[in-house]
């Protein structure tokens, strides 16, 4: 139960965890992390925590109506509508949504490029990411592409091709469909080959009484949430489904999707979607003991009515919610387009170092620049740098906004949001020094990898979190006669990962490629790009909501200002997307004079600036 990533829609089945699965590795790569330091601070940048709030609070109080700033033309000075400092995915989409609607906006960025964490190359006949490698295909991402023009270099993956969990040395297929639509898709996920009931009879990742006891959370009941006490997602899956489904199934999607640690991660906070399920159960009167399947169930027939109320516009490209996408030359195929878009309404290499406001409302914001010191005057002002870049910048006007950096949680002895270490490393593997096995299920020959990637449970002894199998998700990625891997290693459990040279990196990945895919005597890899980000992704970890409620309280007293980023919008690169719809409509609004409705945390189900489309992750 809760999402089946492989779905156009929110399938329930047996026993929780499947669903909750499949879905969960394929997030793993379609994470925006944003490491790195977009503003110039004192503060180093070793903090704490985080929530999933998808869209910002703003000022109830109408903004005085105000003639619209304009551009200068040179000088030291711009004047502006709406300035975004941050260039990632969140502020750019911000950006080209706000430019879109007629607001005269300008985008800061402290790197020469815009996209973040999101950078694609394309070499010797091999395409591969520096950050995360494909995302979940939602309508915000389809929508955007065909705003831009760039919807015919969508590519999406084989729907019927499985994530795979490497387990006491074997590789076990989570359930997933054959590709079919509608009704014979479910009956595909339910009976196929690969489906539900042949991984609960057949399947040999979880042991009978592990089956047992998810199946008696998923369909009985299980004890009901402590009161008065936040859950980390390790209490909320072992009260629900059993101590060896967390440990075989969730402990590594949480690897993969948040290199966290599940013993410090609020599920609230992390997981809002699939904890909600819970909140569905309890509601049907009678499912006294919260049995998750109805609870799934009751949501599944939402969401289905939501989605044929609000279908796809007909001008879109054919897509199915939650297969994994990309473009033909990578992800930055976006970022690129928003940068040709807005052309010199970026600023490239501008690191904010001071912000404060005029006695009229107008934020003023300071810049160091290649060309020297540059002041912006602006009516709005949104950042979506990381929180660890932030120390000091906001706080002459708005002191709160330090909470992000400096609130102390004794509940996981961190202070502030903090940012684990990741390394995204990319090797290739002639397919013929990969295992000679055949898969379960009729998937065929390891050597041709059929599937999404495998993920590595923390008790298998593998350090690398996840291997993405990017030659079997989209076309052309490497010359035939390899296999493109992309593995993903280090996180909050693993922070030495920062002080090893690449060539020690690239060891334990070969390690774990060895452990789990290669033959013994398989040649050394061909290195096709490493990334150490030092600051990758936020950590959802306890007490993150109440950051986040301390800073939307800061921001109803402080019109005009909001201070985003993927610590409260999401990690994945959709909920980045859909933020700069959502947001813009806010900012727009504003500008307007309107009184906007303030934004409900951790998540918004149907995007503000597109209620067309319901734009829920499943």
């Amino acid at each position: 139960i809760p999402a089946h990533f492989n779905a156009a829609n929110m399938r329930p089945t047996m026993s929780a965890l499947i669903v909750v699965l499949a879905s969960a590795f394929a997030v793993s790569s379609t994470v925006a992390f944003t490491p790195g330091s977009f503003i110039i601070s004192t503060a180093t940048s070793k903090l704490a925590s985080s929530v999933a709030a998808d869209t910002s609070t703003i000022s109830s109080t109408r903004v005085r109506s105000h003639s619209s700033l304009h551009m200068s033309s040179g000088g030291d000075s711009d004047a502006v509508d709406c300035l975004v400092i941050g260039g990632g995915i969140s502020g750019s989409t911000l950006a080209h949504n706000l430019n879109r609607n007629g607001v005269d906006v300008v985008l800061a960025e402290a790197r020469d490029y815009l996209g973040g964490n999101v950078k694609s190359h394309n070499d010797d006949g091999f395409i591969w990411e520096e950050g995360p490698n494909s995302f979940a295909t939602q309508p915000s991402i389809v929508r955007i592409a065909n705003e831009l023009g760039i919807d015919d270099q969508l590519v999406f993956a084989d729907e019927s091709l499985p994530p795979w969990v490497n387990h006491n040395g074997m590789l076990h297929p989570l359930p997933k469909g054959q590709g079919g639509k509608g009704p014979k898709g479910q009956l595909e996920l339910v009976f196929g080959p690969n489906g539900v009931l042949n991984f609960a009879f057949k399947g040999q990742l979880l042991s009978w009484p592990g089956k047992i006891r998810a199946g008696i959370g998923a369909f009985l009941g299980h004890f009901p949430p402590p009161e008065g006490k936040e859950e980390t997602i390790r209490e909320w899956v072992t009260r629900t489904l059993g101590e060896e489904v967390f440990l075989r199934c969730i402990d590594p999607f949480v690897s993969g999707v948040y290199a966290g640690n599940p013993e410090t991660l609020s599920m609230k906070a992390a997981l809002s979607k699939i904890a909600r399920i819970e909140d569905y159960s309890y509601s049907i009167d009678w499912n006294k003991f919260g049995a998750i399947f109805y609870g799934g169930l009751k949501r599944q027939v939402e969401l289905t009515k939501e989605r044929k109320a609000n279908p796809p516009e007909p001008q879109w490209v054919d897509f199915e919610y939650g297969n994994p996408g990309s473009f033909r030359n990578g992800l930055s195929t976006l970022p690129d387009a928003i940068s040709k878009e807005l052309g010199d309404k970026i600023r490239l290499e501008w690191k904010v170092t001071k912000v404060d406001k005029d006695s009229d409302g107008v934020y003023n914001v300071s810049f160091d620049t290649p060309d020297g010191q540059k002041t912006v005057r602006t009516r709005t002002l949104v950042c979506t740098a990381p929180a660890h870049a932030l120390k000091d910048v906001f706080t002459p006007v708005m002191p709160e906004s330090s909470v992000l950096l400096d609130k102390v949680r004794k509940e996981v002895d961190r202070i502030g949001v903090y940012y684990p270490p990741v390394c995204a490393v990319t090797v290739a593997y002639p397919k013929s020094s990969f295992k000679d096995v055949e898969l379960p299920n009729g998937f065929g020959n390891l050597q041709n990898l059929p599937g999404f990637g495998s993920l590595n449970p923390r008790t298998e002894g593998v350090r690398t979190l996840g291997t993405l199998w990017s030659s079997s998700l989209f076309p052309g990625r490497c010359p035939p006669d390899y296999n493109l891997l992309l593995n993903y290693i280090g996180g909050s459990r693993d922070v030495g990962i920062a002080d090893l040279s690449d060539e020690e990196i690239v060891a334990e990945v070969d390690k774990g490629c060895r452990q789990v895919l290669l033959k013994p005597d398989a040649p050394e890899p061909k290195v096709i790009g490493l990334k150490l980000w030092p600051t990758a992704i936020p950590q959802y970890e306890l007490g993150h909501l109440e950051i986040i409620d301390e800073l939307e309280k800061a921001e109803k007293n402080t019109p005009g200002l909001w201070i985003c980023g993927n610590y409260r919008s999401g990690v994945a690169f959709p909920d980045c997307v859909t933020f700069g719809y959502d947001h813009a409509n806010v900012v727009k609004q504003f500008l307007d004079g309107a009184e906007a409705p303030v934004a409900e945390a951790p998540v918004a189900e149907t995007p503000v600036a597109a209620p067309a489309v319901v734009d829920e992750p499943t």
